[in-house]
């Protein structure tokens, strides 16, 4: 009998510090395998240190790999919505700087529509009280954050985060 080889996707996703949106996400059926890294920058190879400097660029983000038969893009897309405030420039919680911008970077045609529906729709639900300022731009090369922020939460239970599951 031969094997059938599982279809993943990848969502690539910026909403303030990954530690939060990482425990999030790994937690949701459907989703395989997270990372946490840098991307949207110009740096190559960027460091947290270069991150911190805010000349990089580049933003926290999360790398999710899901099976889109257990749940679809555009269902992430409602939990990544969800788990911060969509309507901060440059901020969540107490972190602040481009690096904590909220962006969708898209993989194909099909993501970026999706998260312009997505998007358009929970801007009109009035659930948020001012416009969403979610950027919605094409992946760049993703760089995976150093091994200690990955699975940060899950190895400090204590440790800080913003992100909540929200109505």
């Amino acid at each position: 009998m031969v094997e059938q080889k599982r279809q993943t996707e990848i969502a690539t996703l910026a909403a303030g510090c990954f530690w939060g949106v990482e425990k999030i996400f790994r937690e949701i059926p459907g989703v395989l395998d997270t990372t946490v890294g840098y991307t949207g920058g110009s740096t190559s190879y960027p460091t947290y240190e270069d991150i911190c400097t805010k000349t990089t660029g580049h933003a926290e983000a999360i790398e999710v790999v899901f099976d889109p038969v257990q749940i679809s893009y555009e269902a992430l897309l409602d939990y990544f919505f969800r788990l911060h405030d969509p309507t901060t420039l440059n901020r969540q919680g107490h972190d602040v700087g481009s690096q904590y911008r909220s962006a969708i970077f898209y993989h194909s045609d099909a993501q970026k529509e999706t998260a312009l529906k997505v998007r358009d729709r929970v801007n009109r639900s009035g659930k948020w009280k001012k416009e969403i300022v979610t950027e919605i731009v094409p992946a760049s090369t993703f760089y995976a954050a150093e091994e200690y922020h990955q699975d940060y939460l899950m190895k400090n239970p204590g440790g800080y985060s913003c992100h909540y599951l929200r109505d």
